[in-house]
């Protein structure tokens, strides 16, 4: 094929039938799949989808076709196909999913199974459009559709929570206790946000009959530095089954000295152990905050007019460092740059500043 300028009705008019035929031949596989019954007919439905997503636009071409079907086997494969395109390919194929979807989520499908899967693609489309919608799912009669709206809200509001919150909240009290759970979940460890209602809505869960929904309720408590949360962060420590990297996590945040003891038969190799440990010591704390108060003063000994700061995230363990150049603001992780310079801060302090464009603030 030539490579210049292709005349309208000449080639690319042929690419275009063969696509619209690549499409036809495409939905005919997955419709019979979709359609199968038996053992194993998910998973090779799943295997088939997965490969159709590996071609971001050839997925979008398929799935949005599946959902105008009157089947709704074949919506759900369409459905869950977007979803799978979304979670492997970048924000033109999100965005272009959750066009796709979101009427459909929107209309309330009468099968529970296609408004599920619809919003979980709106979910792997992580666009704050889907907002609205997921809102107005959230009081929906199926407990599997609030679920996935409960895991579904954290990936669509990354810029600003508050909308989603009151709903949250809500489906943290939710009489099925595997939407209990994901909500708490999101609201404790997917959310940035914290407020009197948050963490009274979290408080709740510390005594929930489901033991993963109160697990999720401790460490969401835990990460908003609750002293409440000290001598539950050590039950879930001190269970003989071991605990979750997350408790680790959040024993981290916490930062209580008073959970050592919880720690210490833990093995310092393990996920999130070390940090724990790291975190709840106030003598590594105190070595952390000595060596980051000397950084700044290397900085602004090397480079005056730096604008260098050191502070803790809220939500996160350790410190950061903050330095201001031409209207920029870079980040370095202060026991990064400890660990680099072998704990000194003039080499960290050389290390920070020959990594800026010019070598200097």
């Amino acid at each position: 094929m030539p490579s210049g300028p292709t005349p309208a009705g000449g080639p690319r008019a042929a690419l275009g039938d063969n696509a619209r035929m690549d499409t036809k031949s495409d939905s005919a596989l997955v419709e019979q799949a979709a359609r199968r019954a038996g053992p194993g007919a998910r998973t090779a439905l799943r295997a088939l989808l997965s490969d159709f997503a590996e071609d971001g636009g050839r997925a979008l071409r398929l799935g949005t076709g599946l959902l105008g079907s009157a089947d709704p086997l074949v919506r759900r494969a369409g459905c869950e196909l977007l979803a799978e395109a979304a979670g492997r390919h970048e924000s033109g194929v999100r965005e272009a999913v959750t066009t796709a979807v979101l009427a459909l989520a929107a209309g309330q499908d009468p099968d529970h199974q296609v408004q599920r899967a619809a919003v979980r693609a709106l979910g792997a489309g992580q666009d704050a459009r889907a907002v609205p919608v997921l809102l107005a799912l959230a009081g929906h009669p199926d407990a599997e559709v609030r679920r996935a709206v409960a895991e579904a809200l954290p990936t669509v509001s990354t810029d600003d929570p508050g909308p989603v919150l009151p709903a949250l909240i809500r489906l943290t009290g939710d009489a099925d206790p595997e939407v209990r759970n994901w909500a708490t979940f999101a609201l404790g460890f997917q959310i940035d946000a914290d407020s009197p209602e948050v963490r009274a809505a979290l408080w709740s869960r510390t005594t929930d009959e489901d033991a993963a929904a109160r697990e999720e309720g401790i460490r969401g408590l835990a990460r908003r530095r609750d002293p409440r949360a000290v001598p539950l962060i050590a039950e879930l420590l001190d269970d003989e089954a071991g605990a979750h990297v997350l408790t680790f996590q959040a024993a981290a945040i916490l930062g209580a000295a008073e959970l050592l003891p919880h720690l210490e038969h833990y093995d310092p190799a393990d996920p999130g152990v070390a940090d724990a440990l790291a975190g709840c010591d106030p003598a590594a704390r105190a070595r952390d905050e000595a060596f980051a108060a000397a950084l700044l003063d290397a900085l602004h000994r090397r480079a005056p007019d730096s604008d260098a700061a050191v502070h803790a995230e809220r939500f996160e363990t350790g410190l950061t460092l903050t330095l201001t150049v031409a209207g920029e603001i870079l980040h370095w992780s202060v026991e990064g740059l400890s660990g680099r310079s072998a704990g000194a801060p003039e080499r960290a302090a050389a290390l920070v500043l020959a990594s800026l464009p010019d070598g200097r603030a």
